[in-house]
Formats: structure tokens, C-alpha cells, sequence
């Protein structure tokens, strides 16, 4: 059980056995989680140490360094307002990014499911966690497939979507883009 002061409020953690499986590993920082959400506050205290990094890339320097067509991509990506800034100013991607991966047994906040990953920040959505499109899904997900081949070693991606407005429909664009992502 860690030592995170809010840990207790966690009644989930309990639920799915999570202090038994830390018994057995608390994760890894060599995979990535992509948590395509409203962006994630990457500077928290619970998920600074967990906050994946683009090593190709010096933060805020204006060029391309990794030349994959996306200028500064530290962090992630923020496809609503089409710039590098995922940083989440409504909540719900910080919330589901300390779910995945809060760093546990460090005496601060909660403890994620996984106390060592590294989680990327992709950003779909307005500040009041809405208005994203079906064209901004599939420039996620095409983003992450294109870093999984890069070589980040992407596992799994968390989409907890709710409130999507035009995106909630059936798109076969969407599926496709989806199904690319689930064969790599």
C-alpha cells in the first residue's frame, strides 16, 4: 500500500486488486501511454516524473527538430487548437493521466494504477472538454501511430471520451484510423 496521503480516497484501486499487483510490479517507464483527453497539466506534482517526453525535440525552440511535421511536440500534441501545447485547462485529461500513472509510494496525492510510466499528452478538446471533430480524432490517432513507428514505445491509448458533439457518430474514417492503431 503507498504512503500518497490521498491514496485512501481511492476506493477503486481496491476493486481491481491494485495492491496485490504492485506486489508484483508498480510499471515501467520504458512504455508510453497516449491519454487522448483534454491535454494533461504536465508540470503536477503526482505526474511530472511520468510525463513522456519527445527526446528528439528541444522544448519550445520554434524548429521541427525530429522532422515529423510537428514543431515543438515536447509533450504531445494538442489537436483542437492545432498548436504544441497539450497542456489541459479543464481537468478530465489530468484526472484519467493520475488514474493511468500518478506516481505512487511518494508521499504525494494519489498513486496511479502504473507508479512508473510514461504518459503523452494528446489534446482533443476545447478548455470546457468539448467540440472535437472526427478530423481531430483521426490527426491523433494518426499522430500516435506515426511515433509508434518512430520508435516510442507506445502500448496502449486512453480515450475517455464524453461530451464529442459531432465526433460521438459512426465515422468510417475514425474506425480506420482506430483499426491502424489496434494493428500496430
Amino acid at each position: 500500500t503507498p504512503n500518497d496521503p490521498s491514496y485512501g480516497s481511492l476506493w477503486g484501486m481496491a476493486k481491481i486488486s491494485a495492491p496485490q499487483a504492485w506486489d508484483l510490479s508498480t510499471g515501467s517507464s520504458s512504455v508510453v501511454v497516449a491519454d487522448i483527453d483534454t491535454g494533461i497539466k504536465y508540470d503536477h506534482p503526482d505526474l511530472a516524473a511520468n510525463v513522456w517526453t519527445n527526446s528528439g525535440e528541444i522544448n519550445g525552440n520554434g524548429i521541427d527538430d525530429d522532422n515529423n511535421g510537428f514543431v515543438d511536440d515536447f509533450y504531445g500534441y494538442d489537436f483542437f487548437f492545432n498548436d504544441p501545447n497539450p497542456l489541459d485547462e479543464n481537468g478530465h485529461g489530468t484526472h484519467t493521466a493520475g488514474t493511468i500513472g500518478a506516481a505512487g509510494n511518494n508521499g504525494v496525492g494519489v498513486a496511479g494504477v502504473n507508479w512508473n510510466v510514461k504518459i503523452m499528452a494528446i489534446k482533443i478538446y476545447d478548455n470546457d472538454g468539448l467540440g472535437t471533430t472526427s478530423a481531430m480524432l483521426i490527426n491523433a490517432y494518426n499522430y500516435v501511430l506515426m511515433m509508434k513507428n518512430r520508435g516510442v514505445n507506445i502500448r496502449v491509448t486512453n480515450n475517455s471520451y464524453g461530451g464529442c458533439d459531432e465526433a460521438c457518430g459512426y465515422d468510417q474514417a475514425t474506425k480506420d484510423a482506430i483499426d491502424a492503431l489496434g494493428r500496430a
